[in-house]
């Protein structure tokens, strides 16, 4: 079976268990690779650039060269193969349980329930629960289920078409060492920023696929370009602008503003200024358009890879 086929029946598999399932209850093998990165971390600490990306080297290559070496070894049986880059798909995404937060969140904001839904927002974003009110928190969670689309499922799909197994890992490994320590602390403003700055490149493509999805599958296309080219390149992030702005276009709801994280207060820029407050029932929307999202991301992606292979048999027959 050629390479090809392997990914689209093993991401089609993997995508399939993680909506039967969700994210692996026990021995999850992202949770394993962030305290082995912390063990790293804790060796090779330093107030320094360089340091920091001896760190990235060494748990981001070690991840991708490892499950490079078990790709290699179950190429030559295409059901091994299949079954592994299945398991991948199913370790390193998360949409699934992406929802199931955010579904959590609102239905304890749609009851009142503001203590359980701050107590339930940490599960989602890193913001201060405590500063924010119902309308607030109901924002966060849409602006949190769109930026993890892209991170916790079409990014992963993205690299996974380009570099199989190993792109999978090592698509991963940058975004976990990204939330570990890609943030601006005093403690990792050096030594985080090469996990910042290569999890910026890693996930610039997979962004833009799910902003131009998002326009696709949303209720209003024209509004969530609109909102891509008009507001997105003033957010801090070069890849969560594009996914927001799409989303909240495509959801006719304004995003961004004032928020805080771990003490610091931000001003962002706002998002299709046009669109109405969130509301709790937009919670719902948003993780519906997600669902979308990461499906027609598994067509682009495994029919591109597809695609891309038929050309080059096409070529090495004209030769």
């Amino acid at each position: 079976m050629r390479r090809e086929r392997v990914f689209a029946y093993g991401a089609a598999a993997g995508l399939a268990v993680d909506l039967l399932v969700g994210d692996p209850r026990r021995a999850h093998p992202v949770a394993a690779f962030g305290r082995a990165a912390g063990r790293v971390e804790g060796a090779l600490w330093r107030d320094h650039r360089g340091w920091g990306a001896v760190h990235t080297a060494v748990c981001a290559g070690g991840a991708a060269g490892a499950a490079a070496l078990v790709a290699r070894a179950a190429d030559r049986r295409s059901a091994l193969s299949v079954a592994l880059t299945a398991a991948s798909v199913w370790a390193v995404v998360g949409g699934t349980t992406l929802g199931r937060e955010a579904r959590a969140v609102g239905g304890a904001l749609a009851a009142g329930d503001l203590e359980v839904a701050r107590e339930r927002l940490p599960h989602l974003c890193g913001r201060d629960p405590q500063s924010l009110d119902g309308p607030a928190m109901a924002r966060a969670v849409v602006e949190s289920v769109a930026e993890n689309t892209s991170d916790a499922v079409v990014g992963a799909l993205v690299w996974g078409a380009l570099g199989g197994v190993p792109g999978l890992v090592a698509f991963r490994a940058v975004n976990t060492l990204d939330a570990m320590v890609g943030h601006r602390s005093p403690k990792y403003r050096r030594f985080g920023w090469a996990s910042a700055r290569l999890d910026d490149v890693a996930g610039w493509p997979g962004a833009r696929l799910t902003a131009a999805l998002a326009a696709v599958a949303g209720g209003d296309p024209r509004g969530a370009v609109r909102a891509w080219r008009a507001d997105a390149a003033a957010h801090p992030s070069p890849n969560a602008g594009p996914v927001e702005a799409s989303f909240a276009g495509a959801l006719g709801v304004r995003l961004g503003g004032t928020l805080s994280y771990g003490g610091r207060v931000e001003h962002r820029p706002v998002l299709n200024a046009a669109g109405r407050a969130v509301e709790v029932t937009d919670i719902e929307r948003a993780v519906r358009l997600s669902r979308r999202v990461s499906a027609l991301a598994l067509v682009v992606c495994a029919g591109g890879r597809l695609a891309a292979g038929a050309r080059r048999a096409r070529n090495r027959r004209g030769m």
